[in-house]
């Protein structure tokens, strides 16, 4: 399990709303010129076998609306392709599920699923009846994705890794910040991993951000009352495991939490954990850690703070957080991320295209893009005769 109840209600409610907008969008093409005797118009012709390759994390919401940087069934069957499902290893079967609902909505074969093991992603992103792919997961799986694809010049999408930064200015509420910061365990790309603080009210800061973190249940994510509920699998508990132990052996300050696994019962627990001002050059600020373990970092200027959010392979997403909109303007002009918020961080629209740049993804979702990418283009000139 990798969250609690609550945000298994809120991801199929996400999934809904993004199929609803979806359906909405206007049709794929663009009329280039129109004239008394001349027309020139571009359409948007389906690839025609596309396969979806999704995480464990979100994989529900990832597989019908193509989140984070992974366009799947929906767009692809409304650009007018057949659809492959591969879903995780660790979370078959609510992507199996899925597809067995779709037989009775959709001809046999046009949307089915896979499910294997390590040796069915190379298999698919190297077949040459497959002419794109959707890939979300780690940045070296990616780039082995994008090489796979050469045979074929097959189209490729990819959504992966993310180290988000959050900017939060001087004149900052403080209150908003703590819950931002803390939801969905660290486990999702799009939360934010860093969080710069303005030294004026960085005490504060992390004096509220630790009493929020050190209120938060561990538990059984079935229950009601459980905020955090264990690390997905063992591959991420050791992962996180190895960056607490770092931690420690670094003699790195903690704001709350525990460089030891949580007790809190029989699985992959971890105490939310806040590392209060580590070097920039520790684990914990340069690695993502996908798990429920947050630096917050202090800063002075302006040119200071954007070095050190941008100093970083990734750039899938950042927030800067303040009421100054010239001032958070300014600052997100200047941050190297496909999407930047501003007082907020993972919202996503089905109308507005997402996608990471640098080492965190590979083309555009969401929006006319994200069917796009199920496209390819095809110019009609007409003259009359």
């Amino acid at each position: 399990m990798r969250g609690q109840l609550q945000l298994a209600h809120v991801e199929i409610g996400m999934a809904i709303q993004f199929l609803q907008g979806y359906s909405q969008l206007p049709d794929s093409k663009e009329m280039i010129m129109d004239k008394p005797g001349r027309r020139v118009v571009t359409r948007y012709v389906p690839l025609c076998v596309a396969v979806g390759i999704v995480p464990w994390n979100f994989s529900v919401f990832l597989v019908l609306t193509c989140r984070i940087a992974a366009a799947k069934i929906s767009p692809a069957l409304i650009a007018g392709n057949a659809f492959i499902l591969k879903p995780s290893p660790f979370t078959p079967y609510c992507d199996l599920k899925l597809a067995e609902l779709a037989l009775k909505y959709f001809p046999a074969g046009v949307v089915q699923a896979l499910s294997g093991n390590d040796d069915l992603g190379p298999w698919l992103t190297a077949h040459p009846g497959v002419d794109k792919i959707s890939f979300t997961g780690s940045t070296a799986t990616g780039k082995k994705v994008l090489q796979s694809t050469f045979g074929n010049l097959k189209r490729v999408t990819l959504e992966l890794g993310g180290n988000d930064p959050a900017i939060v200015c001087s004149d900052v509420n403080v209150k908003e910040v703590a819950p931002k910061a803390t939801c969905h365990g660290g486990s999702s790309e799009l939360w934010s991993k860093r969080i710069y603080v303005h030294e004026s009210i960085y005490d504060d800061v992390l004096e509220t951000l630790a009493s929020t973190v050190k209120s938060l249940p561990v538990g059984d994510g079935l229950e009601s009352t459980t905020a955090m509920g264990p690390v997905q699998n063992h591959l991420q508990f050791d992962r996180v495991k190895s960056l607490l132990a770092n931690i420690q052996s670094h003699g790195l300050k903690l704001a709350a939490g525990s460089t030891s696994p949580s007790d809190a019962g029989k699985g992959y627990f971890i105490t939310p954990t806040v590392v209060d001002n580590p070097p920039d050059a520790s684990r914990i600020v340069v690695e993502e850690s996908f798990g429920p373990v947050f630096p917050i970092l202090k800063w002075k200027d302006e040119d200071e703070v954007l070095r050190r959010a941008n100093d970083n392979p990734m750039g899938l997403g950042a927030s800067v957080w303040t009421p100054d909109l010239e001032k958070a303007e300014r600052l997100a002009a200047r941050l190297k991320a496909g999407t930047v918020w501003f007082n907020s961080h993972h919202e996503l629209n089905p109308n507005v295209a997402f996608g990471g740049i640098k080492e965190s993804g590979l083309g555009a979702e969401h929006g006319l893009e994200g069917i796009k990418s199920y496209c390819s283009t095809k110019s009609i000139f007409i003259n009359a005769a």
